[in-house]
C-alpha cells in the first residue's frame, strides 16, 4: 500500500527558491549553504546516506514539486521537456526565457519559422496584467500561447481568440494539451522591432535588406535605422527580425534526457555544455554532514 506524503506549502514554496538564478550561481562557489538549510530543516534523513550527493537531493525536490506544486518553475522547465526542446532541430530552432517586449516580459519565446510567444499563468499567478501583455507580444510576434493549468481554461478562453492555449495536468501525468492553436500574425509593429533589437542587430538587417549601411553617428543611428526599417515590408522585416534573433541563442546545453530538471536554469543562466558539465559535477559534491 501506497503511503501519500503531505506537504505543507511554507515547505513547498522553501523547496522551489532551490531552483533560482542565484542559488544555480552559488553552486558554482561551492556554496551550498541554502541547500543545507532545506536539508537540516526538512530531510535530515539524507543526511545518513553516506553517498547521497546536493544532485540527488536536487533532484529528490523537483520530484516532490512536480507532484505537488506546479509553481513558474516548474512549468517552464516542464514545458521545455516535454514540448519545446524536441523543435530545438527543427529549422534551426532557438528558445529563449524571459524575453523583453516593450513593458512586458514573456516567459518564453521560439524562433523557427515563426516567432512565438510562451506566457504562464500558474495556478498562484493572477490574469490583471495580461491584456496588456499580449498587445505588447502581438506586436512583435507571429504566434501567441498562453500556457494555464487545466483547471483554469474557462477563464482563459474568454481572451482574444487569436490567441493559443495550452492546458497543463498536475493531477495525472503533468502533460501538456493543446486546446487551441493560435492564429498566425504577420502585421508587426516596426517601433516594437526596434525596441527589441539590439544595434548590431538592427544595422545588420538595414545592411541586408538595402545593402549598404548609409553615413551615421552612435547619436543618429537608431533614428537613421528606425526611418529604414519602416521601409521593410512587414513579410520581409518579419523574416530578417527572426533570422537576426536567432543567432543569440545558445541551446546547447538543453537535454530531453539528461538532467532535464535543470533546464530551465541552463536556458535562463545561457549556459553553454561546459558550464552545464562543470555545475551538474560541482553539484555530485557528497552532502556535508
Amino acid at each position: 500500500m501506497k503511503i501519500e506524503v503531505k506537504y505543507h506549502n511554507n515547505q513547498l514554496r522553501d523547496y522551489s527558491s532551490l531552483f533560482s538564478r542565484n542559488e544555480a550561481l552559488s553552486w558554482f562557489k561551492l556554496d551550498f549553504t541554502s541547500l543545507n538549510r532545506k536539508i537540516e530543516r526538512y530531510d535530515e534523513n539524507w543526511l545518513k546516506s553516506k553517498k547521497a550527493t546536493y544532485l540527488d537531493y536536487l533532484k529528490y525536490v523537483y520530484s516532490v514539486l512536480a507532484i505537488n506544486y506546479q509553481n513558474e518553475y516548474i512549468f517552464k522547465n516542464e514545458f521545455l521537456n516535454e514540448w519545446l526542446i524536441s523543435e530545438l532541430g527543427e529549422d534551426n530552432s532557438k528558445i529563449f526565457s524571459e524575453f523583453r517586449v516593450g513593458n512586458s516580459v514573456a516567459d518564453l519565446a521560439m524562433f523557427n519559422g515563426y516567432s512565438k510567444i510562451f506566457e504562464i499563468k500558474t495556478e498562484f499567478d493572477s490574469d490583471i496584467r495580461l491584456p496588456l501583455q499580449l498587445e505588447s507580444y502581438k506586436k512583435a510576434f507571429n504566434q501567441i500561447y498562453l500556457i494555464i493549468p487545466e483547471t483554469k481554461l474557462s477563464i482563459y478562453e474568454k481572451y482574444d481568440e487569436t490567441v493559443g492555449l495550452i492546458t497543463f495536468n498536475s493531477k495525472s501525468d503533468n502533460s501538456f494539451t493543446l486546446n487551441r492553436n493560435a492564429s498566425i500574425n504577420f502585421e508587426i509593429d516596426p517601433f516594437t522591432i526596434m525596441s527589441v533589437l539590439h544595434t548590431n542587430e538592427y544595422k545588420s538587417i538595414v545592411k541586408k535588406y538595402f545593402g549598404y549601411l548609409p553615413q551615421m553617428t552612435s547619436f543618429s543611428q537608431f533614428r537613421t535605422c528606425s526611418e529604414l526599417i519602416f521601409e521593410i515590408p512587414q513579410s520581409e522585416l518579419n523574416k530578417l527580425f527572426i533570422a537576426e534573433i536567432k543567432k543569440r541563442g545558445i541551446n546547447e546545453a538543453l537535454s530531453s534526457k539528461c538532467y532535464r530538471e535543470f533546464n530551465q536554469l541552463f536556458l535562463a543562466l545561457k549556459m553553454n555544455p561546459t558550464k552545464k558539465n562543470k555545475m551538474i559535477n560541482l553539484l555530485k559534491t557528497p552532502l556535508q554532514h
